[in-house]
């Protein structure tokens, strides 16, 4: 997830996109969320947020950590104190990287009680530190089978989005057609046209990284290196590429990695208001990525934990994601804001990637495409 400001806002607020989140936040900063927060009212479904399956009692207040992306609107989390009486104590950790890496040195001893966002490329270094518990929400019936990676349920899915080639639709017509596949990149046709960020340094980075590697295989190396022939630009952030190079922000590429939620966002902080996107996405290019919560191992407040994993599932929470981390709803029965379903286009089958793989050559990849790419 990322936060999006529109080019036409003049505020340029908030749009929080997608599985892994790299804006930069300060470490360890903690809100605690009032109840007299205005916001989402208790419903019935919030009331009915069952007792924990552990036998203690939920006491509170109950910490969740969170990469400095997750955004709810005022209120929100204040529903489930006033559901159960359990105060939420917010601390942002970074980015998901920098989340997980501190979050593994007190392993056993966590300074939180739940963890939301890490994603699927992550996960697998937190699994291997045993950094959750295992707990199995009774929501999870209505999360998809595919959403849910972890069989033993030390994670929970609560988003997913996917992570593509965006491009400036007026900036192609009769004379060159919108790129609409990976070969298309590096064809000369459309050289000069891309920027790209580090997968060092970014999240959505990583992802395109990832895709070009699924669909590839031991190919991916030639494929960067005709992407750099073709004169590709290289950026550290998100943010440098969006509102940087991207003709979004004023620069002069046509083409960027960002999100399949990208152009919702452009029409919602669109001033003066548009009735379509300016961009669009290339969904042969898209990476899935998955956020999940857990709860902490070590936890001093297990059962009020539960409780809150339970609701980062509920309707209530589940129908906040869309307009405020411009991501999908894990709960498949959660309702979507009409701009949505107008203006998001998921790909119908993204390339993904075991989260172990991930893993085990994330460095060597890595390590490999700077090789590539950049000297």
């Amino acid at each position: 997830m990322l936060r999006f400001r529109s080019v036409y806002s003049v505020v340029g607020l908030v749009a929080v996109l997608l599985i892994g989140a790299t804006s930069c936040g300060d470490d360890g900063a903690s809100t605690t969320v009032s109840i007299s927060s205005g916001g989402p009212v208790v419903t019935e479904e919030l009331a009915a947020i069952e007792a924990p399956a552990t036998t203690t009692a939920p006491t509170g207040p109950v910490t969740l950590i969170t990469h400095d992306s997750f955004w709810v609107s005022e209120g929100t989390l204040s529903a489930f104190t006033e559901a159960t009486g359990i105060q939420v104590v917010l601390q942002t950790a970074g980015d998901t990287g920098q989340m997980v890496s501190s979050a593994i040195l007190t392993v056993g001893d966590p300074l939180g009680d739940v963890m939301f966002g890490v994603d699927n490329t992550f996960l697998q270094r937190a699994l291997d530190a045993d950094l959750f518990e295992a707990y199995e929400s009774s929501a999870l019936s209505g999360v998809p089978d595919e959403l849910q990676l972890d069989a033993s349920h030390r994670v929970t899915p609560v988003d997913f989005g996917d992570v593509c080639v965006n491009y400036w639709i007026d900036w192609f017509g009769d004379d060159l057609a919108a790129p609409t596949s990976l070969d298309d990149l590096t064809d000369p046709a459309y050289a000069d046209l891309m920027v790209v960020q580090n997968p060092e340094t970014s999240s959505p980075g990583l992802a395109f990284l990832l895709a070009t590697i699924a669909e590839y295989g031991d190919g991916w190396e030639d494929y960067w290196a005709a992407l750099r022939d073709n004169g590709v630009v290289v950026t550290a952030s998100w943010e440098d590429a969006y509102y940087g190079e991207f003709v979004s922000g004023g620069g002069d590429r046509p083409i960027v990695v960002s999100y399949a939620s990208s152009p919702t966002a452009e029409v919602i902080y669109a001033d003066p208001p548009i009735d379509t996107p300016p961009t669009g996405v290339v969904t042969e290019t898209c990476f899935r990525q998955i956020e999940f919560a857990g709860i902490l191992a070590g936890t001093d407040h297990r059962a009020a934990a539960e409780l809150l994993v339970d609701f980062l599932l509920s309707p209530t929470f589940q129908e906040e994601i869309p307009l405020n981390m411009f991501v999908f709803p894990a709960l498949a029965t959660a309702e979507l804001p009409p701009t949505f379903v107008d203006f998001v286009e998921l790909a119908d089958d993204p390339h993904e990637m075991d989260p172990a793989a991930i893993e085990a050559h994330r460095n060597d990849w890595s390590e490999r495409w700077t090789e590539i790419v950049l000297r």
